[in-house]
């Protein structure tokens, strides 16, 4: 079967690592299935597997990917949850450690991908193929922040940092569904007015200063961590899932402790965050923005723009 698919590591030059081609189609084995890919979407953890991070040699090659929906052998549409194992097993053993689709385990980026049934969840009738595709690690993220781990209600005042990117995106348009009143930041003015036009209340420049929010959604890092600590209100709520621009130097207890300020770590979302969420969006009518979509064959392509930071919304590869 054909696949994306990293070779090699190469730590500057992310696509310099990457291969398009042939690779062994998923084997058979107890309690997993096989899923025929209709459509992948492209993730930053893509970039960062290339560049060796999370991986070992000894795994290449590695299939990259961990969003995909498509089809079983018996015509069921289903969308993947990629979290693989964990205290409950579902396919693996139970002493295995948690892990990613493309970590452990082949990804997304192929025609097909095997993954333990328990990982399916049926896919809506009213969400494309596509839509789908984009949901399980950027829209899933964003909605256990805001919803699960956040516990934002209507109302409320959130604060997204770095408008554009996929989770920023997800959060605007979930947020703005539910009634929250969704503040954006980012550096690119016209990355601000998408973000406005797709529901946020306001959207500032990247340290300008904001109205105090109940929530702050944090996933940029050292960038944007102070502002995120001096945006939020006192006993309001900062939900970090990620650190794109590397640790902050200085976490700021001072302020944490004294304003009262929880400060709560997330990764990924739940099987049951995912049916939450295709829920929401089935019966809303909300959809995710795709950016573009491309053909499996033309991965490399899609990889380079998700690289260049030039997506406003998710990449979709179509095998």
């Amino acid at each position: 079967m054909i696949a994306a698919y990293a070779a090699r590591f190469s730590p500057d030059d992310p696509l310099a690592a990457l291969e398009v081609g042939e690779q062994p189609a998923p084997a058979p084995r107890d309690g997993w299935t096989v899923v025929d890919v209709r459509a992948s979407a492209l993730n930053h953890h893509d970039l960062w597997s290339l560049r060796g991070v999370g991986l070992r040699a000894e795994q290449l090659p590695m299939i990259l990917g961990t969003d995909a929906a498509g089809v079983t052998a018996d015509g069921r549409e289903v969308v993947v949850h990629g979290v693989i194992g964990g205290p409950s097993g579902h396919g693996v053993p139970a002493d295995e450690p948690r892990s990613l689709l493309s970590e452990r385990y082949p990804g997304t980026l192929a025609e097909q991908v095997a993954v333990p049934a328990w990982n399916l969840v049926d896919k809506p009738a009213e969400l494309s193929f596509v839509e789908a595709a984009c949901l399980p690690t950027a829209w899933l993220t964003a909605y256990r922040m805001l919803f699960t781990t956040g516990r934002a209600t209507p109302g409320q005042r959130v604060l997204v940092q770095g408008a554009g990117g996929g989770l920023a995106t997800a959060a605007v348009v979930l947020g703005a569904a539910a009634g929250l009143e969704v503040v954006v930041t980012s550096r690119d003015e016209a990355k601000r007015e998408r973000a406005l036009a797709l529901g946020a209340a306001a959207a500032a420049e990247t340290g300008a200063r904001v109205p105090r929010v109940d929530l702050v959604l944090e996933s940029v890092g050292r960038a944007t961590w102070s502002h995120s600590v001096r945006s939020v209100r006192p006993g309001g709520t900062i939900v970090v899932a990620g650190a794109t621009s590397g640790d902050a130097e200085h976490a700021e207890l001072q302020r944490i402790f004294f304003q009262e300020i929880t400060v709560a770590g997330t990764t990924m979302g739940s099987r049951d965050d995912l049916r939450h969420l295709l829920a929401f969006l089935a019966r809303t009518g909300v959809r995710p923005l795709v950016d573009s979509t491309f053909p499996l064959a033309d991965a490399r392509d899609a990889l380079a723009r998700l690289a260049a930071g030039e997506q406003f919304g998710k990449i979709v590869v179509e095998p």
